[in-house]
Parts: C-alpha cells; structure tokens; sequence
C-alpha cells in the first residue's frame, strides 16, 4: 500500500472510530427504575402534595450535533399516580380531578426542540382528561455514554409550570409544577 493511501486509511478508521456522535433512539429505562415524573401542587394555599406517575413508557431521539431534530414520546398511566396517601390518591384518580376510568391516560408529543445558551426548551402537546394543549418544558441534557452493562444512556432532567385548569381539573387547584428526571437506553 503507497504511504498516501495508508495515511488516508489510517486517518479514516481515526474518524470513523471516534467520529461525531450521531442521533439515536432511546427507551426510556423504566424497567431499571432511572425515569421519574413528579409533580407538586398547592395543598389550600398552606402546604404543598408532592406525587408523581409510577407507570408511564416512551421513547426519545436526540442528536447532540442537532438538538433540533430531537423527539419525545411518552404516555402516563394516570391511575398510577401517587402521593403516598391512599384515600388522597382514590380521590385524585376519581372523576373530581383525573377521572381515570374515562382518562386512563396522559401524553406528551413533542413537536420542537430549542437549544439556548440559558437552557433548551422541548415544545409538544399535553394531553390529559381529553385536553390537548401545547406546553414548553425547561430542559436539561444531563449527560450520555456508555454503561457497564454494555449499553448506551442519555439522560436529561425537565421542569414545567400548567395551570391545572387548563387541562379541565378544578380551577382552585392552580399552578403544578411537574418535573422530569429520565434516562434512557439506546435502542
């Protein structure tokens, strides 16, 4: 082989071996339990109910070199929801507030995503008790890489503020704050 076209071969398998990380799916990891959707709420103004969804599953596609072209897809079981008070949480999944037997679930679908020198944003659709409504949740890439168990992870953590009423739950109910820790597994 002449030395240029050595070099060459030499300086591809360089690239091709450490090259730019390129978009790729991922499962959310609920089996491993690394994905949590909290939420907190204002309890009659005095305290705060702190819960969240114990049974949810999605998937996302991210690109570190194209932030862009990443996409969201999660669906909630909304009788999983939990405050850690059983009589509170019948009440909460009866038709006064998520109504689960006519809403069994709640999803998200993202439509943008937006990186920014203070933060991304991740655009998509809400919908929860029938209600589809497009929200914009603060994110942040947490980081990626490989796993011990001969994986590959990325993880990102997310916060957004709906008005409850918006989404057909009572009115005095007010501001929730839900916040999002997930990890997932390349698929």
């Amino acid at each position: 082989m002449k030395p240029a076209a050595l070099l060459s071969a030499f300086f591809s398998a360089i690239f091709f071996a450490t090259g730019p990380v390129l978009a790729a799916d991922y499962k959310i990891d609920i089996p491993g339990q690394h994905a949590f959707i909290t939420f907190k709420a204002s309890h009659l103004g005095y305290s705060f109910v702190v819960g969240g969804f114990n049974d949810f599953d999605g998937k996302f596609s991210h690109d570190p070199a194209n932030p862009a072209a990443s996409k969201v897809s999660v669906t909630i079981d909304a009788g999983s929801l939990d405050t850690n008070h059983a009589e509170r949480d019948k009440h909460l999944r009866s038709d006064d507030f998520f109504d689960v037997a006519s809403y069994p679930t709640i999803s998200f679908d993202s439509t943008g995503y937006q990186a920014g020198p203070d933060g991304d944003r991740l655009t998509g659709n809400l919908t929860m008790l029938g209600v589809t409504r497009e929200v914009a949740i603060d994110v942040k890439h947490i980081g990626e890489g490989k796993d011990p168990w001969g994986g590959y992870r990325s993880g990102f953590s997310g916060n957004v503020e709906i008005d409850a009423a918006d989404f057909g739950l009572p009115q005095w109910v007010g501001k929730v704050l839900v916040e999002l820790n997930i990890e997932g597994v390349r698929i």
